[in-house]
Formats: structure tokens, sequence, C-alpha cells
């Protein structure tokens, strides 16, 4: 038997963003926007701006009241196929081509759009809903008056507005802190800005933090200047002017100084003025509306229907030809056009949207993948045929929990089994006489030791200082909060920092006897293991970011007036910073090998001179408004010279639960994986490894570091050379290649059995994702759990999102949400197969139930020379498309030809639903054949048996056409089930009991004879038991793969 030939997917075009970056719409001036321009914000004066800025309400409704009507009607009548039975419809009011009664027409239709009318309407309600409750939030300002609470649509740029600690600034504006309760900062909650759950420090504007009471605000004469509203959340730049001061007071602002909306006060409480409001919210620019997803199963049936409009047109042109074009032959055109119009099935659309609503409802049901979402039920159907599956890798993965596991001095290595060495070190080194032995008199062996102990110690205080780790005590039930913080309880201290990397880091010292106690936003606190506690001054901070890879601190020991500048980051930052050694980049190598994140620390010691040098460029730097980063920049890096270097911390992200397995059963399903991280190279590799993502056996082409065009043209061919080998590449040679030979690239890499990119940026995720799509037609799956894998997940075919550590980002933008990444296999293998497989089969069945009625009507009107006219009247032609046949084939959504236990046993099954053998040009050939060869069984034989009598003809042949479309339903359906059996039973019942009813169309009395009931069976019997034959001997002969796992 041949192949199937599968439909050529049809590939959208690229698409552009409609969102105006200068307002709602082009014609933005209307909403109190016009081009987005730095302010000047007086504090507590919104009356004195100088421009006019949106109001403060959110509005994610898609139409109003006046607009939902034609705008709902619009987005139904764009579309060909709805366009046509509107056409359809209304042509019945033209007298010369009325064929029927009006309701035969517009009832179908009218259901239909009065189910969408009221789906869009609920969800339109439901918009409106949410919008209302969060543009009525209600929050404290301050005024001449007092605290006065206003809400959320009220507040204007300049107001003083008061967020207490659980505050969620869902849409309260963005913020610039200028009083902050004790102890001078506050921490946000930011997961649903851009993913990260670790809690983040700000910081307020330090003059007005000076200021006796809140309400004194109001009497300074004091304005921000911020700058034009834009979409990065991770940079502000603006400054602080107090003009009534002696003398005027500036101070800069940045990042640190802002609450941007979407954000959550997590501690503390703050006053801030407002900067921005409305559509020039960071969280609102940075929303751009996610794509519509059309499934590629949808396209292939709008193609099919395109066919049978074919089919329409030329059927109704060689009617009017068979009567050699006679009168108004153009009018009969219209009216044949007309007469066969059930050759395209207008319950087609509604079957299937009924159906994907079914297949959602069985994924969210699963109780073996709880809390599964369906966001997205418009294309269950597209998880069952995935071929390329891109993964994110830290939290998708992994678990994102960090286990310290390394410590590297260079000359001494110490793991897990040794760590007790490292806490005798730092415990030898708190403990000791400082008057002890010289280092003259000391035996060598001793000062060996002194030595290691004496490194060991700075390196392990190094870790406990450079960090943006805070501890926050909290009530426990025995101690509450406040005595807690006093004398630094143990059991009540939580740690909270911007990354997982740091707390694993900081619970590692506190495991070797160097704990980490206090923090605020001068100072820090350290215990040793004797108890004493070790007073630091926090002098400055310079954050992590992805451009820098390393963050430092200055701090002044306040025993000794010490000032040290700490600093650690990536090793491909940090080698240039350090002083000359010839162990660094082997040890990074060796331990990134064996999966371990590594951090260079380092230090410097400063003087006094060089650090107040330093401060006065540094302060300078802060406050200019051009180029501020730049500059702030250049300060910094004149200090990281010639540091010295102190360790190699490793740190290990362990593997999500049930990976491996996943991994394979994706694998053994067809299904190549890439993997996409920001992740080293090293440290990718291994995770790749350790994975079963690359088999042990399987040979690993790294794509080495290129630059040039010629040096991407010589790696390309020394990889062409490589069969059957994984493919490691880093973003930089990734880059350089798609600019250059994209074609060549991407026809190398799709032969690729799996792929790591690491290094990869989220717009190179994306980028990938998309030409997948286009070099390969193929289907893509894209998962990923923190707000860096939100592009990816939305341009891919089916999106992913795993709710993590990184918040819910990616699965609030993802078609499908899991709780855990094993549940992918289950979703692919059972759910998205089935929806699939009884998609197709629903489709077809639907269009063969049209065909089987709209060739009898053509070959009536063919032998029945006297008039044009509708074989089935009235309700006749209504209830066959419902009541008489849509809960028996409607059944076919409950069908499954193997348990999902061997669907997940046996996962190449899933294989071969990726040629799409289960909907094609093949089968929808047999599909047509067959609804041919029934309907003109049925109609001849009719004609056969007919008596005296036309309306005889209308009985036997109705009959023995809803017989034989349920006898076809038990033919096609894999499985019985009870639903199944209802259905039938229940259809039948309906049409014999709708009999009575049914005189003005069918003869009761005649029904009721001997005659009418061997006739049916006839007819019946000759349309359905030749196929019944057909089946059984192709299941006898050539059983489908899944029947030897059945039997």
């Amino acid at each position: 038997m041949t192949d199937n030939i599968p439909l050529q997917p049809v590939r959208r075009p690229k698409r552009h963003d409609n969102k105006h970056r200068n307002g709602c719409c082009p014609w933005s001036r209307c909403c109190g926007m016009g081009d987005f321009r730095p302010r000047t914000v007086w504090l507590g004066h919104p009356e004195k701006r100088e421009q006019r800025y949106p109001r403060n309400v959110i509005n994610n409704q898609k139409s109003n009241f006046f607009t939902f009507l034609p705008a709902v009607l619009f987005n139904q009548f764009k579309y060909f196929y709805n366009l046509y039975f509107l056409l359809l419809a209304c042509s019945q009011f033209v007298e010369e081509l009325r064929l029927g009664a009006l309701y035969t027409y517009w009832v179908p239709l009218g259901l239909v759009l009065i189910v969408t009318i009221m789906r869009e309407a609920v969800e339109e309600i439901r918009c409106y809903l949410r919008d209302k409750e969060v543009n009525s939030q209600i929050y404290s300002k301050l005024s001449t008056r007092g605290t006065v609470k206003v809400k959320s649509s009220g507040i204007q740029v300049g107001d003083l507005i008061i967020v207490e600690k659980g505050c969620v600034c869902f849409h309260l504006a963005s913020v610039t802190p200028l009083v902050l309760s004790f102890p001078g900062s506050c921490f946000l909650r930011t997961d649903q800005l851009d993913g990260e759950t670790d809690w983040k420090l700000r910081l307020p504007v330090a003059c007005t933090q000076r200021l006796p009471t809140a309400a004194d605000l109001l009497q300074i004469r004091s304005y921000v200047y911020a700058e034009e509203p834009n979409i990065d959340i991770h940079n502000f730049i603006g400054t602080f002017t107090r003009e009534d001061g002696d003398p005027p007071v500036n101070e800069s602002l940045s990042i640190e100084n802002t609450l941007w909306a979407s954000t959550v006060v997590a501690s503390g409480t703050v006053v801030g003025v407002v900067i921005y409001t409305g559509k020039e919210l960071r969280s609102v620019m940075n929303t751009s509306n996610p794509r519509h997803k059309v499934g590629l199963f949808d396209l292939e049936v709008n193609c099919l229907t395109k066919i049978l409009f074919g089919a329409l047109v030329v059927v109704s042109l060689v009617m009017v030809a068979l009567q050699h074009f006679a009168g108004r032959w153009y009018l009969q055109i219209f009216r044949f056009l007309l007469l066969f119009s059930h050759i395209v099935p207008i319950s087609l659309r509604v079957n299937l949207d009924m159906g994907k609503m079914v297949f959602s409802w069985m994924i969210k049901k699963d109780s073996k993948i709880p809390g599964t979402v369906v966001r997205a039920s418009t294309i269950p159907e597209q998880l069952g045929r995935i071929s390329y599956l891109l993964t994110d890798k830290t939290g998708t993965l992994t678990q994102n929990e960090m286990v310290f596991r390394r410590l590297h001095l260079g000359t001494v290595a110490y793991g897990m089994d040794s760590m007790d060495e490292v806490q005798s070190h730092v415990f030898s080194a708190y403990t000791q006489p400082t008057h002890d032995l010289p280092a003259s008199r000391a035996p060598a062996a001793t000062k060996v030791r002194k030595t290691i102990s004496s490194r060991v110690h700075e390196a392990v205080k190094a870790i406990a200082l450079v960090h943006n780790v805070t501890p926050v005590y909290e009530s426990n039930g025995v101690t509450d909060q406040a005595e807690a913080e006093q004398h630094y309880e143990d059991t009540c201290r939580v740690y909270q920092a911007s990354s997982p990397d740091e707390v694993s880091l900081v619970q590692w010292t506190e495991s070797v006897g160097l704990t980490l106690v206090g923090r605020d936003q001068s100072s820090m606190q350290l215990r040793t293991p004797a108890g004493q506690i070790l007073n630091f001054t926090i002098l400055q901070i310079f954050p992590f970011t992805y451009e820098s890879k390393r963050m430092g601190i200055i701090v002044r020991d306040d025993s000794t007036g010490e000032i040290t500048f700490y600093m650690k980051g990536a090793d491909v930052v940090m080698a240039g910073i350090v002083q000359y050694n010839d162990w660094l980049e082997e040890e990074c190598g060796n331990m990134a090998r064996e999966g371990l994140r590594v951090l260079v620390v380092s230090k410097k010691s400063l003087t006094e001179e060089q650090y107040q040098d330093f401060e006065a460029r540094y302060i300078q730097a802060k406050l200019s408004v051009h180029d501020r980063s730049l500059k702030v920049a250049t300060v910094i890096e004149s200090l990281e010279m010639e540091m010295e270097l102190l360790c190699l911390t490793g740190v290990e992200d362990q593997l999500q639960t049930d990976v491996r397995p996943t991994l394979e059963i994706l694998r053994n399903a067809g299904i190549k994986v890439w993997m996409l991280t920001g992740d080293k190279l090293e440290t990718a590799t291994c995770t790749a490894k350790n994975a079963h993502l690359i088999t042990r056996t399987q040979d690993i082409h790294i794509f080495r570091s290129v630059t040039t065009r010629g040096e991407a043209h010589l790696e390309l061919n020394a990889f062409r050379r490589k069969h059957d080998c994984a493919l490691v590449i880093s973003g930089d040679s990734l880059e350089v290649c798609l600019k250059y030979y994209e074609y060549e690239f991407m026809e190398l890499a799709c032969q690729c059995p799996a792929v790591v990119c690491c290094r990869c940026t989220p717009t190179q995720k994306a980028q990938i994702v998309r030409l997948l799509q286009e070099r390969t037609g193929k289907l893509t799956c894209a998962v990923g759990d923190g707000g860096n894998d939100v592009s990816m997940i939305q341009e891919a075919d089916c999106g992913v999102g795993v709710e993590g550590k990184e918040g819910k980002q990616a699965s609030l933008a993802a078609d499908f949400s899991v709780t855990q990444f094993k549940h992918l296999g289950r979703l692919l293998m059972v759910h998205g197969r089935n929806s699939y497989k009884r998609s197709a089969a629903l489709s077809q069945f639907v269009i063969h139930r049209s065909l089987c009625i709209s060739t009898m009507q053509v070959e009536h009107n063919y032998m029945v020379p006297f008039g044009l006219f509708p074989l089935y009247q009235g309700f006749l032609i209504i209830g066959y498309s419902t009541i008489y046949t849509m809960f028996p084939v409607f059944s076919l959504v409950l069908d499954k030809d193997v348990k999902s236990e061997v669907a997940m046993l046996y996962p190449e099954l899933y294989k071969d639903l990726l040629k799409g053998r289960p909907l094609s040009y093949k089968t929808f050939l047999i599909w047509v054949i067959i609804s041919i060869y029934q309907g003109s069984i049925i109609m001849y034989g009719a004609l056969l048996l007919f008596e005296s009598e036309f309306v005889h003809i209308v009985a036997i042949s109705f009959t023995s056409l809803i017989l034989t479309e349920l006898l076809m339903v038990a033919l096609t359906v894999q499985t019985w089930h009870g639903l199944m059996i209802i259905g039938e039973l229940l259809s039948l019942a309906c049409y014999v009991a709708s009999l009575v009813f049914l005189h003005e169309f069918i003869d009761v009395y005649f029904i009721a004879t001997v005659s009418f009931l061997w006739k049916v069976t006839v007819i019946t019997l000759v349309s359905c038991l030749p196929l019944y034959i057909l089946k059984y001997l192709r299941r006898r002969f050539s059983p489908p793969s899944y029947s030897k796992l059945t039997s």
C-alpha cells in the first residue's frame, strides 16, 4: 500500500508588530499621549504637569458596547468559509433563487453565529470585570488634607502614594520611593514583571528619607526629572532635585529607586511619587499581544473546504452543461450552487470547535498530569504532530535548586566529603590567639597549614560578603519577628536574593561557620563560629548584569578600618581582571564538565585615598543624564585591575524528576530535542549528557568559536563531514552562521539527533524557532519556565510553560502550562495523539455526512426531469445535521485506538502521526468515494423501489440515510464505548419520535408497513455491508500498527 500524501502545511507569513510604540493607536494624541518625552514631575502637585499623561487605567477589552457586535461579525465573515454561508443565506431573499423555506439556510447559520457571539460576549464580560476590579483597587494618597483613599484609575503623575507591605502594585503606576520605613530599604517581588521569584532591594532618595514625617514631602519644593517611557525594565535614568535646600540638592536615580507596576512590596512601607501611568508603564509597553495561533490541522481543513467548494462549482457547471446551457443558464448556475451547497458542510466548524473544547477539558481533568492548564483551546491537536521540541535548561530540565559542591583554591580543592576540613580552617581562623608563634620559629609543616588555613578563611569570608543576599527574620510561632531580628535567631532566618546561586553560597558559608545574620542598606553583619559579630560598612555595590557577568562590593571592616573591593563573576570576564595564573582556565573547564556552575572570586585592598578618589569620580558619573551607563562602567573598570584570585566555587543545579525517561520517550517518538540555554558551553554540554539528551555513545561536535565569514565557512565544512553527531554551539557563533550561511547551517543542524545552543539570548531563541518553522515546515514546541523564554514560547506552534522557581510569566504566556517537565510526555503521547486522530476522524465524517446527501441531491436532479427543487426540505435537512446524527458523530471525540498506558509504553505510535496520515489527500479521497457510493446506492435503491408517489422516495431514502450514518459511526470508531451506543440509540429514538410531526414530508402510514421496512433494510445493507467486509479484510491482512498492541 502506498503511503498517504500528507497535506502541505501552509506557513504563515511573517507578522509585524502592530502595537504602536507611541500610543494605543495611530492617533495617540487623542489619548493624551503624543510623543514620548522626558518629564519633570513636581512632588504632590499633579496640576504643575508640563504635558498630558494617559489615565491610569487598564483596558484589555477588544471592543466596547457599541463596537462589539460589528467587530464579532466582521471577524467571522472576513474568512471565506463563513462569508460563503452568509451569501448563501442572503440569496434566499431573491425570489428567483429561492429553493425552500428561509429557515433551512438561516437557522444553521444563526446557530453558529449565536454560539460565537455568546462565547465572545462571555470573554468580553469577564475581561471587563477583571479590568474593573484592577482599576478600582484602593490606595492611600498623601494630600494637604492628610491621607485620603483613591482608586487606581484616579492616580495621576505627581501624586504621593503610600504602598504598604503585601500591596500588589498590579496597575498602580510606576513610583519613585521617597520615604521608606526602617531600616530605610524595602524588597519587591517582581515575578509577574520579569519572571524572577527572588526579592529585589529598593532604596529611597537620601535627602527625603531624612525628613521628620512623610507629610513634610508636601512642604518642600522638589521635583523628579525622569527619562522618557521605554520598554527597558532593568534600567532607569533620572534625577531628584530639591530647590529650597541650602545649597540645592541633586541626587541621581537608578533602577534601585523605582517600583514598577506589576510588582509587590514584600517588606517595608513606601511613600513614593508617581512618574508613569497607564500606557506609559514599563509592564504595559513590554506586553505585546500574543499572536492568534491557527493550527496546521485547521489550515488543512480549510484546504479541503476549498476543494469541496471547487467541486461544488464544477458539479453546478456540469449540470447546466447537461441542459445545453438553455434559457437563463447563468441563473441556473446560481440555483444549482444553492441546491448543492451542502457539499461544503456548515456544521464542520461547530463540530471541530466543540471537539477542541472537549479535548482541552480532558487535558485539564487528567489526574496523572495535575495542575495542567490549557490556555489555547483552539490548538490541542497540534500536540499530536510535534517534530521539534526546543527546551530551556535551567528550571525546565533542571530544578533551579542550587547545591554547593566544590571550593577550589588552585592547589587544593574541597568537595562535599571534605567540607569538615573547611569548617575546621574557619574555626581555627577565629579562635586562635592573635599572639601566635612567629613564622620563623614555627615548623615548616605548621607554616603550610597556616597558609592554607588563611587562604580558606579569606575565600570563605569573601563568599560571605560579595553578594546581594539579605537575611529576613519571620515569626515561627514561638519567637516574634522583632525578637528574632534582635537576637539573630537561626530558626527564624530566611535568605532572599536575586539569584538562587547566591543563596546557596551564603547557606554554605553558614554551614562552615561564617553566618550572614544582618544586612541593611549600608552595613552587613557576620557571625563567627565563636559567636562574635563582625560588622562591615557597605560603601558601594555593583550589581550583577547580563552584560557585565559579574558583581562587586566595597566594604570597610569596622574593627580594623580596612577597605576591600570583592568581586565574583563568570570566568570569561574574570580571567582578564585577576592577576596572571596558570590554573584558572583549566580548572574552570574541569568543574564545568562535571555540570557545575562556576564563579571566580577575587579581592583587592584599597587605601583610604584610593577609595575617596574613586567615590568622587563614581558620584560624578552617576549624576550624568547622557551616557550614564557607559561613564559609570568606565569608572568601575578603573578598579577592576590586577585583583587577587581567591577561589573558584562550583554549584550544581539538579535535574527535574524523570527528565531522562521523558526525553527518551520523546526521542523514540521521532521528536528531535534542542536545548537552548543562556548557560556556558561546558555546563550546558554536561547537563545534556546527564539528562541523556546526548547519549554516551553519541559523538559530539563542539562548534568552534567563529567571528568572521571565512571562519564560519571552514567550520561548517568541518561539521558537514561528521555524521550522526550532536551539535553544541554558542550564541556568538550561531549569530555569525545565521548571518552568512543561514540555509546551510539550518540544513546541517536539522540532520543532527540533538542540538545544544548555549549563551543564547531570548531573541536568538525565538529566531531559532522561526527558522525551524520556515526551513522544515514542521511543527515546533517550545518549553520554558522563565521570562526570558516567553518570546520563544509565543513564537512556537505550541508553547508549553513550566511553573518553576522563575515565576509564572512563561506559563501565563504559554498555550499549555504544566507543573513538571515529565508531564510533557503524557501531554504529547496521549492527549496530543488522541486529539489529532479524533479531530481527523470527526472532520472527515462530517464531510462524508454532507457529501452523502449532496450526492443524492445531484442524482435526484439528474434523473428527475421535472423542476429544480431540494430533495429534502424544511426540518428534514436541519434535523439531518443536528438531532438525527449529531450525538453519535460527536461521540468520535471520545474514541481511542489504544489505552493511554500503551501509548506511553510504545511512543513509536506517535511517529506515525508526523506524516499527517490521519488527515491526508488519500484518506479524503477514500471518504469521497465512500460518500458517492453510499449516496448513489441509497438514491438509486429508493428510485428502483419507487411505488406510487414521490413522498415514498423521500421516506425510504431519508430513513436509509439516517441508518447508514449511524452504522458508519459504529464502523469508524476503533473502540465501542457506552456514550457512542447511547448516542446511537438516542438519535434513532429522536428520529422515530419526530415522524409524528413530519407528515408534511413523510407518509406516516407507509412507514408502518412491512414493505417500507424490507426496502429500507435492503438499501442500508447494500450501502454498509461491503464497507464492513473491506474493513475486516484490511484488519485481517494489513492491520495497523496499534492493532498488534490491542490484540
